[in-house]
């Protein structure tokens, strides 16, 4: 059996390390999204993205979301099809990611709160191991409003171009992809649900408004 020289692990254990914390070394800060005309709504969006929701990066324009699908809470199989008219808050997540389980309740707080036939947070389970230790988890947490979604192939991770968790996009009636936010954040703060309720006046408008 060949033996792994001591450099070699030096360089898998400094690649794992910077895979690991890739969720903070990646999307920090959000700044003004490039090439966004002033007056816009990525503009308008990405003034409201600030205090808790800061690093949440807005497109300059709307792009297509590549197509993946995933499993619903029978074994269904969906895609973002089934969601096409709403603004989702799609969110990769898995039980072995430490942020990931601070941020579920958030998430599922944010989905009781503002969840609607115009909004709806989708969080897919990447968890290899199966749907059973996701359920278990989101039982533990009281997770009670979330829809359940699992991808145990994980493609949607490299589909989503999602290399750090967790990743969360903001997806348009439309299916684009309006933004993004790299690593965890309280989803269920005044600023979280002030962006989501602007996201919404620009993006998915009442028709009563």
């Amino acid at each position: 059996m060949d033996v792994l020289k001591p450099k070699t692990i030096a360089v898998l254990a400094a690649l794992a390390f910077l895979i690991a914390g890739a969720v903070y070394l990646i999307g920090q800060g959000g700044g003004n999204p490039d090439g966004a005309p002033a007056g816009s709504a990525a503009a308008a969006l990405d003034a409201a993205a600030r205090g808790e929701v800061a690093n949440f990066t807005p497109k300059p324009a709307p792009v297509p979301v590549p197509d993946f699908s995933f499993e619903g809470a029978s074994g269904e199989k969906l895609d973002l099809g089934h969601f096409r008219g709403k603004l989702v808050l799609l969110n990769l997540w898995a039980t072995w990611c430490g942020p990931c389980r601070e941020e579920m309740p958030e998430l599922d707080r944010l989905q009781a709160e503002l969840g609607s036939d115009r909004f709806e947070v989708v969080a897919i389970s990447v968890d290899r191991e199966g749907e059973a230790l996701a359920r278990d988890f989101l039982e533990k947490v009281g997770a009670r409003s979330l829809g359940f979604y699992i991808d145990p192939t994980a493609r949607a991770n490299f589909t989503l171009g999602a290399f750090g968790l967790p990743t969360t996009l903001l997806i348009s009636p439309q299916g684009e992809e309006i933004g993004r936010m790299v690593g965890p954040a309280p989803w269920a703060s005044e600023d979280a649900k002030a962006f989501i309720e602007e996201a919404l006046r620009l993006y998915a408008p009442s028709p009563n408004s």
